[in-house]
């Protein structure tokens, strides 16, 4: 019987190894999901735009939401948004894809050669794809409106690292669990819905009471959604300690995915 390895190094290697794989598959994923539209590619352009206009159109204007200290500039508050918003889909394409990974992939699960570990890194590569796309489209309306961006901007990677990591370990452990508990996926979608309202895309921390600000700083979202806007809309360097601890918390959060996924997989084929 096949032994599958669940150690941190493991989970290094094991990317390092098939990292040709990875990356055609990667290539592929983002290919085919505009293959056969009109648009193609662009589509990742249009529709975090279109998204953002909906929900600048309703908090802005409908009801009337300001930005703190934007001066009611609703160009200010569609770049504030914007930038939570680029946090946030990152995390909730992954994970809502998550739980259907292996179910999705059923002809892979019965070759015994192929890793199936790679397939969440192959969700969170497309992901971050979408998400370098955003991030342009953001800072060209930053260029247009503002000019220049501060130079913190070259400090995104740094604070998108534990951003990824963690969403690579739950992407691992819902891979696996939606194998085995169908319902996962329907728990998730709820859950990534109430999380997009209980993150601080829409309103900054400082808008709520000091009680609900403790509240939401357990969200795991909170810390990196204003470490982002801090770096690309105020140029401020975020908190060396609070980055440091939140890289620790995610690389753990990665390993114990891959524990769970690799825990779980030798009975993959048995359910499927």
């Amino acid at each position: 019987m096949q032994v599958y390895l669940k150690s941190p190094r493991e989970l290094t290697r094991s990317m390092w190894r098939h990292r040709r794989l990875l990356s055609g598959l990667t290539k592929r994923e983002v290919v085919g999901r505009y293959r056969g539209s009109f648009l193609g590619i662009m589509w990742s352009f249009f529709n975090p735009l279109f998204m953002l206009a909906v929900y600048t159109f309703v908090f802005s204007v409908v009801f009337n939401a300001r930005w703190s200290g934007s001066g009611g500039s609703k160009v200010e508050f569609a770049l504030a948004l914007f930038a939570g918003m680029i946090v946030f889909n990152v995390f909730s394409e992954c994970v809502n894809r998550a739980p259907g990974l292996i179910l999705g992939n059923v002809n892979y699960v019965k070759k015994v050669v192929f890793p199936l570990e790679v397939l969440p890194w192959v969700t969170l590569g497309a992901a971050t794809f979408h998400m370098l796309i955003s991030l342009s489209v953001w800072l060209v309306f930053y260029l247009v409106f503002f000019g220049i961006p501060h130079w913190t901007v070259l400090l995104l990677p740094f604070v998108m690292l534990p951003l990824l990591l963690m969403t690579a370990g739950f992407c691992f452990a819902l891979a696996a669990l939606g194998v085995y508990l169908r319902d996962v996926s329907q728990v998730v979608t709820v859950a990534t819905t109430a999380l997009l309202f209980l993150s601080p895309i829409f309103y900054p921390v400082s808008a709520l009471p000091p009680a609900y600000q403790t509240i939401i700083h357990l969200n795991p979202l909170t810390l990196i959604i204003e470490q982002t806007r801090g770096i690309l809309i105020a140029g401020i360097v975020p908190n060396l300690s609070a980055w440091v601890i939140g890289l620790g918390i995610s690389i753990l959060m990665t390993w114990v995915g891959f524990f769970v996924f690799q825990k779980t997989r030798k009975g993959f084929a048995d359910v499927l």
